[in-house]
């Protein structure tokens, strides 16, 4: 008899956590808790399973008192959806005020709100009474960085026990109402490498990792190598004798495995920052995530649940498939967990689903939680505008669970964990890289800012491109558009050329046939050709009424050549190729051109020279590798149309270079605050034209990018290094 298919399940990034006396709920940052119809949604992706939070801290209100109300309403809309939840009842949390993961009660107060949902919907048939358990065992009291802070391992131990002992005791409290719940237990399954004098840790931390499906699976008994540890740490003879007498496996295994789940020691602490220098008390020794240092592959999701499955017999699934990175990125993560998910059922193994996590996106996740920056990473979709928007992994998500041939042309390529950039540190062992394979991106403009930004960023994110000039493809010429997408093949084209001179474009006419005529007919044979087209447009295609940020809806009025050269492009281009790309921005600044506005502000301020700028023009300065990076994911996520991207922020010219003086510590008083008619200016300007979105928030705020700009500023002085490939390209 065949085997049922490969299923679909998905989840909201849910951790509720406390950090001191804070707790941190992602499902009210990403808003999933306000937004039922984000069920609809995930359903719409052809998913069998959700993982449900019904989380104890959300939902006990006081010492056994309940409040169902949302939980109420989502259950009903799952069933009407034909949805099964897989509940989860504590994601790296510590429970609710009175209780925490060191109290002595706490597995029987969490198998009592167990048996309080288990009442309440007795229709669930799968429970994850605990979320990895000993991930939050380590994070919170090996590590100290959630609650209760602890950094010793009489503590984990403790934490892990009482979680381990609470899963145990909630199935026992369900099944009681339940009978036939099962039990889907989810861990970050690690690995651990050294170098040979560090082997003896990384063994244990590799025995360490199984410890939660050990004690379900009743395998800590006097013969397994880590009983002496527990012992050592606080555990009872007892109490771990009850694990081994009374078991409570696992129906699904659930791993989970992220890029940095897989680690390095290595005792040549010289060789690396000083930040990552720690130890055991017996060596010094730093651990730093294996794709960083090492020269062999990561083994991933395909070794992790060959592991599993081998070790216990048991059915396995990945329980969580996120990455937060470029759209791109994420899409290979997702494509290559399904395919190894794919690989090991083929192999024989018991391989139920795959998951994809964090559907709506995670906040604060680079910090682990600790800090309360607002960081947001998209999921499946993104909600930073408040409504949820598609991504690309939405649409490779459907096409998995459906059967569907995913078309993702990003997906030929390596994820960067492959690739050779990924080695921060000299190398371990013999190198092994994967080519950047593919159909590529053209990107126009060879010698312009962008241009070359663009293709340094698809190098950085493994896509590949060809950076053209004129005498490559010249814009305003049919046969030379045509030739060169008949040549290259290209799945996308990034127009970046173009007429720039905002005053000199008043009184040449050839602006017309950079900035119109060219983008136009590129757009045409585009479209002819089945081929994706961005093309970017200026803030002063407005005339500046407005007092608030310009979104993609106002009614444009340019007040200049330029302005309306770049309206009249924006118009025909989406006539003709409706599924073009037009991104509006305003005022690049970034790390590899001096010629931009803070680039020269700075340089004049440093000789001690005065600096005029115009303090009646308000415009929304644009850092170049954040406005790359969004078109970029953009692109991928299959966008069309108006789109505006700058970065948050509205300041005048002579505030943005009062702002450029104070982040690099420079004398500002030397800024000379005139008006725009003072500096020679030729074509009119409007008084505001500051961009915002009613799209999408996909840009950091002003602030944000003017200190990284001074970060990135010395560290790429002399330039990227992958910088010259496109030029080591063409001399192979």
């Amino acid at each position: 008899m065949s085997r049922p298919p490969l299923e679909l399940w998905a989840g909201p990034e849910c951790t509720v956590n406390r950090v001191g006396d804070q707790y941190r709920d992602q499902s009210v940052a990403n808003g999933f808790h306000e937004r039922i119809d984000d069920l609809d949604r995930l359903a719409s992706l052809g998913i069998k399973r959700m993982r449900f939070p019904l989380l104890w801290e959300r939902t006990e209100t006081a010492p056994n008192a309940y409040d169902w109300r949302w939980s109420d309403e989502r259950m009903a809309r799952l069933r009407e959806l034909g949805v099964a939840p897989i509940a989860g009842l504590l994601h790296h949390g510590s429970g609710p005020l009175y209780t925490d993961l060191l109290d002595p009660g706490f597995p029987q107060a969490l198998a009592r709100y167990a048996k309080a949902v288990a009442q309440r919907y007795p229709d669930i048939d799968a429970y994850t009474p605990v979320n990895e358990p000993l991930t939050t065992a380590r994070f919170s009291a090996l590590y100290g960085l959630w609650y209760p802070h602890a950094r010793d391992d009489k503590s984990f131990v403790r934490a892990l026990l009482n979680q381990v002992r609470g899963t145990v005791l909630a199935m026992r409290a369900v099944r009681a109402v339940n009978p036939r719940a099962q039990l889907v237990q989810t861990d970050d399954l690690g690995h651990t490498e050294s170098s040979p004098r560090l082997r003896y840790q990384a063994e244990f931390e590799n025995l360490r990792r199984w410890l939660t499906f050990d004690l379900l699976c009743g395998r800590i008994d006097a013969q397994h190598p880590l009983r002496a540890y527990l012992r050592r740490h606080g555990a009872d003879e007892q109490e771990l004798q009850g694990f081994v007498e009374a078991p409570c496996p696992p129906d699904i295994l659930g791993i989970n495995s992220y890029v940095t789940s897989e680690r390095f020691l290595d005792e040549r602490t010289w060789l690396y920052p000083s930040q990552l220098h720690g130890g055991n008390g017996r060596d010094n020794y730093v651990d730093v995530e294996l794709a960083r240092v090492h020269g062999r592959h990561i083994g991933g999701f395909g070794a992790r649940l060959r592991e599993a499955s081998e070790r216990y017999g048991l059915p396995v699934a990945i329980t969580e498939v996120h990455l937060g990175c470029s759209r791109d990125e994420q899409v290979r993560w997702l494509h290559q967990a399904w395919a190894a998910a794919q690989a090991v059922r083929e192999e024989g193994h018991d391989v139920r689903a795959v998951t994809v996590w964090a559907a709506f996106g995670t906040h604060d996740w680079d910090s682990l939680l600790t800090l309360n920056r607002g960081n947001y990473e998209p999921g499946l979709w993104d909600v930073s505008s408040g409504t949820p928007r598609p991504t690309a992994l939405a649409t490779l998500a459907r096409q998995l669970a459906h059967g569907q041939q995913p078309d993702d042309p990003v997906l030929a390529g390596p994820g960067w964990w492959q690739r050779e950039l990924r080695l921060e540190y000299p190398v371990h062992g013999e190198l092994e890289a994967l080519a950047v394979a593919g159909a590529p991106l053209l990107i126009t403009g060879a010698t312009g800012t962008l241009g070359q930004a663009f293709a340094r960023f698809c190098e950085l994110r493994g896509l590949p491109y060809r950076l053209l000039t004129r005498g490559d493809m010249d814009i305003a010429d049919p046969a030379s558009v045509a030739s060169a997408l008949e040549r290259w093949q290209p799945w996308a084209v990034i127009n970046t050329a173009g007429f720039v001179r905002v005053d000199d474009a008043e009184n040449e006419p050839r602006q017309w046939r950079e900035n119109v005529t060219g983008p136009v007919l590129l757009a045409q044979e585009c479209a002819r050709h089945g081929v994706r087209l961005v093309n970017f447009s200026s803030d002063l295609v407005f005339d500046g009424g407005k007092s608030t940020p310009y979104v993609e809806s106002d009614a444009p009025s340019p007040l200049n050549a330029y302005g309306r050269a770049k309206l009249e492009a924006e118009r025909a281009i989406l006539a003709v190729a409706p599924d073009a790309l037009i991104i509006r921005t305003a005022a690049f600044f970034g790390p590899w051109d001096r010629h931009n506005f803070v680039a020269q502000t700075l340089e004049s301020l440093r000789r001690g020279e005065r600096w005029r700028a115009a303090h009646d023009q308000c415009v929304s300065p644009t850092y170049v590798p954040d406005l790359v990076q969004a078109t970029l994911d953009l692109l991928v996520d299959g966008e069309r149309g108006l789109w505006h991207l700058s970065n948050r922020g509205a300041v005048s010219w002579a505030g943005l270079a009062e702002m450029s003086a104070d982040a690099a510590a420079l004398d500002k008083r030397l800024i000379q605050r005139v008006p725009g008619t003072a500096l020679g200016q030729i074509a009119p300007r409007p008084r505001y034209s500051a961009l915002a979105s009613e799209r999408a928030l996909l840009m950091p705020k002003l602030e944000d990018a003017l200190a990284r700009y001074m970060v990135d500023q010395e560290r790429f002085a002399g330039d990227w290094p992958w910088a010259n490939a496109e030029a080591k390209r063409a001399a192979a």
